[in-house]
């Protein structure tokens, strides 16, 4: 029978970039999370979300011959073009399949950053402690001299390094993880802690202007605490080409949404109201904002489109915490 990855152990955001003791800490890549086993030459590659991964990256699949049997990883899809990551490489992937995905893997090959060893020639490694998933994870890579697509995820204990990575973020790191070191891998857990360099803000496209074929700007949200979702700004213009992915990501929500029989102003200080079509808040979206709040703590600015985020789920979005906000 082929091993099932396991849901992928999670981390909680924190406001702090200081190493604490006992923990390691680790890169945050810009990239797509991804859970892979290698079973009698039969691989598994599944998002986090648990999509087959496999058919657009024939890349790992190739390279999988260099893992042994019967192990699994956990880790990162990136792609590196000019000295940086470059995620928007990733984006095109997803629906790609036969002589499309060759093309692009050639064109711009993917790596797999592994962070994390869940089994190793059939034994089962979540329950170790981290310091010995990442020592037998070393041993690994030097043991079967694994070179390209296979990346070993740098790993530390020295609060300096952590600084040092810190001034990595033109190249696409996005700030730390830490792990605690005497800790399991927990499925579905946020044991974990990440720190990201705050250049942007993630938030919940909600609904959109324009036609679904070329969303022209998107409505956003983030839940508070209660559960309800709360309107937060509205995008700059899409890019046309960013429009058009966005749209086959995007589905109406008809009559069943938080939203329903609001209206929205189509500019500051407006009264003109703003033709919107409602979708189902599933997708997140990254921006970029300014420090700008009107009183009810939503963006005053339009929030400058930087990519969508399909391989986060609306929980990996802050919530909103200034109180209530009306339409």
């Amino acid at each position: 029978m082929t091993w099932t990855p396991p849901e992928p152990m999670l981390a909680v955001t924190v406001p702090d970039p200081v190493l604490p003791q006992g923990w390691a800490a680790e890169p945050k890549w810009d990239g797509w999370r991804a859970l892979l086993s290698v079973d009698a030459g039969r691989i598994v590659l599944r998002s986090r979300k648990g999509t087959d991964l496999v058919p657009a990256f024939p890349e790992i699949r190739s390279a999988s011959t260099q893992l042994p049997d019967a192990t699994a990883l956990d880790g990162e899809l990136v792609v590196w073009e000019s000295g940086r990551l470059a995620f928007e490489r990733l984006q095109g992937r997803l629906h790609r399949r036969g002589t499309g995905a060759a093309r692009l893997a050639a064109q711009w090959p993917a790596h797999f950053v592994a962070f994390d060893l869940l089994r190793l020639t059939g034994t089962a490694t979540a329950r170790w402690p981290y310091r010995r998933r990442r020592a037998a994870l070393v041993d690994l890579f030097a043991e079967q001299q694994l070179t390209a697509p296979w990346t070993l995820c740098p790993s530390t204990t020295d609060p300096r390094t952590v600084r040092e990575w810190l001034t990595w973020t033109s190249t696409g790191l996005e700030g730390v993880v830490f792990k605690k070191l005497d800790s399991p891998y927990e499925p579905s857990v946020r044991g974990w802690r990440k720190y990201r360099v705050r250049e942007t803000e993630e938030a919940i496209a909600a609904a959109f202007t324009g036609s679904l074929a070329a969303p022209r700007t998107l409505l956003l949200g983030r839940y508070d605490a209660g559960g309800h979702l709360r309107y937060v700004g509205r995008s700059t213009t899409l890019p046309q080409a960013a429009g058009r992915n966005v749209g086959q990501l995007l589905v109406p929500a008809g009559d069943e949404h938080s939203w329903t029989g609001w209206t929205f102003s189509a500019g500051w200080g407006s009264r003109e109201p703003l033709q919107v079509t409602l979708v189902r808040p599933e997708l997140v979206v990254e921006v970029g904002v300014d420090v700008a709040r009107d009183s009810a703590g939503r963006w005053r600015h339009p929030a400058r489109w930087r990519r969508a985020r399909p391989d986060l789920t609306p929980e990996d979005v802050s919530r909103f915490e200034a109180g209530a906000v009306g339409n």
